[in-house]
């Protein structure tokens, strides 16, 4: 069977997602990570009133026009205070924040400004609006400010409050059962039995999906058994929107992931010309989604960062591009061996603005991952000499 390229199986995966439908109004001050139910449309203009960019000298534009104009001092406005009409000739001292008076039509900044007592010369000719934000100049009334579907940072969640939303309505967290199948694996603080490795993937998966703001149900380490992992599979699809799975997706012997699926549910079973990665199971058990990931350290690093990272966040609503961006960058290195397989190669950027290469890229070396900055996306059958441009993905755009 053909491999499927890394395109045709994330346009997949991304056609067979199903948003979670069920929402919850959460306070503002708790939604950070969560994904807009219904979009935020503003009650309130932003500024409400026109004020201040600089604390100076409110004035009449016409009586300044000298460039040299002096001007009785008549008021003294804070941020947080309402001014007096300001009169022919006069000038209020007024600080960042605070409303323009009536009949005031500029600011100047004070450092062009020199004041006596009660008076003050203005020594510049300001235009009509300078250092005045305009009611409405940020957000007005009735504007959609963020659309259903927005992954709420601090930036949303800032500009939510700076309209006053008190809560927020938001899709539910996605559900995630994860379970590693091997009878070698051990867990960190147990004796070492020889052939044993330490479970790593939990460590790293579960990382990854609470970084997610996922809800994360974890079922431990199953044994190398048809039956153990089938009654594993019932468990964690009761509940669950999506279980994943380290290891036992290929067709070995001792391989009981993929008959397990296919006993209690449904299941493709894929090979992508990736690497690192190459099997990659997806399917339904019960009312769940199954993602089985390769067991190797890396693969399954860098398939959950390539598909289950996309595939999660449509399931949690965001409708947004869910791809990673990418940049082009100069190669400090050569690989000249092609693969006929997309390779992601750990790499991380170096002083001169270039990109070195960690020099072992096998499937179990996750000291790669700790080294690196990122993804190097090269092509099938595409070698790469030091100079060329190629496509490198941050991990900051694929952790979160």
């Amino acid at each position: 069977m053909a491999m499927l390229a890394v395109r045709e199986a994330l346009d997949y995966l991304l056609a067979a997602a199903r948003p979670v439908a069920e929402t919850e109004m959460l306070p503002t001050l708790e939604a950070n990570g969560r994904v807009l139910a219904r979009a935020v449309v503003s009650e309130m203009n932003v500024p409400g009133h026109d004020n201040t960019q600089m604390d100076g000298y409110a004035v009449r534009a016409a009586d300044c026009a000298s460039g040299n104009a002096t001007l009785s001092v008549t008021q003294r406005i804070p941020a947080g205070h309402v001014g007096q009409p300001l009169l022919p000739g006069c000038a209020a001292r007024i600080f960042t924040g605070a409303l323009i008076p009536e009949g005031a039509d500029a600011v100047v900044m004070q450092e062009q400004c020199d004041a006596t007592g009660a008076l003050v010369t203005i020594r510049h000719t300001p235009k009509v609006g300078e250092w005045i934000r305009r009611t409405g100049e940020d957000i007005g009334i009735g504007s959609v400010i963020l659309a259903a579907g927005t992954r709420l940072r601090s930036q949303e969640l800032g500009l939510a409050a700076s309209i006053g939303m008190a809560q927020l309505s938001v899709r539910r967290k996605v559900r995630v059962a994860v379970f590693f199948t091997g009878d070698e694996l051990a867990m960190p603080g147990e004796p070492l039995a020889p052939g044993a490795i330490y479970n790593s993937n939990r460590f790293t998966l579960r990382a990854l999906l609470e970084n997610l703001g996922c809800e994360v149900r974890d079922f431990g380490i199953v044994p190398d058994a048809l039956d153990a992992t089938r009654a594993v599979l019932r468990q964690a699809a009761e509940g669950n929107d999506l279980i994943i799975t380290s290891g036992g997706v290929s067709v070995g012997e001792e391989d009981h992931v993929k008959p397990a699926v296919e006993a209690e549910g449904k299941l493709n079973m894929w090979q992508i010309a990736v690497k690192p990665g190459k099997p990659l199971a997806f399917g339904e058990v019960g009312q769940a989604f199954f993602l089985g990931l390769p067991g190797n350290p890396v693969s399954s690093f860098v398939t959950f960062l390539l598909f289950v990272r996309p595939f999660l966040l449509r399931l949690q609503g965001v409708q947004d591009q869910v791809q990673p961006r990418s940049m082009l960058l100069r190669a400090d290195f050569n690989w000249p061996k092609a693969d006929r397989r997309n390779e992601f190669l750990r790499a991380r950027l170096n002083a001169q603005g270039g990109l070195d290469l960690f020099p072992n890229q096998g499937s179990a070396v996750l000291t790669s991952t700790v080294w690196g900055d990122g993804l190097v996306d090269n092509p099938p059958g595409n070698p790469i000499a030091a100079g060329d441009l190629v496509r490198f993905i941050p991990f900051s755009e694929l952790m979160y």
